[in-house]
């Protein structure tokens, strides 16, 4: 268990939000955060969806079906969180 399970314990949104931060640089699509993260495709579409519109996550379609998803490094709610994972993982080994 990780220092951020510990806290807030272990919700699907945290994992696949904890899976961006833990590949911040790489765009990623649907499926492979599923694959990283082993839940169904059909969670991390329910839980990706309130992130995106909070603006933590930006959203880029790939044609007409395949969209990426990645952090949005220019939001500050998203540059506070990182911060906040980075140190909580310090502080909580």
């Amino acid at each position: 268990m990780d220092s951020m399970e510990k806290i807030f314990g272990k919700t699907a949104q945290m994992t696949v939000l904890k899976n961006l931060i833990e590949n911040q640089n790489e765009p990623t699509y649907l499926s492979g955060i599923a694959q990283e993260t082993g839940l169904s495709n059909s969670s991390v579409s329910r839980v990706i969806t309130p992130l995106i519109e909070s603006g933590v996550i930006l959203e880029k379609p790939l044609g007409k079906q395949i969209r990426t998803f990645q952090l949005n490094m220019e939001s500050e709610a998203t540059n506070v969180i990182i911060e906040f994972y980075n140190k909580i993982n310090q502080l909580i080994d």
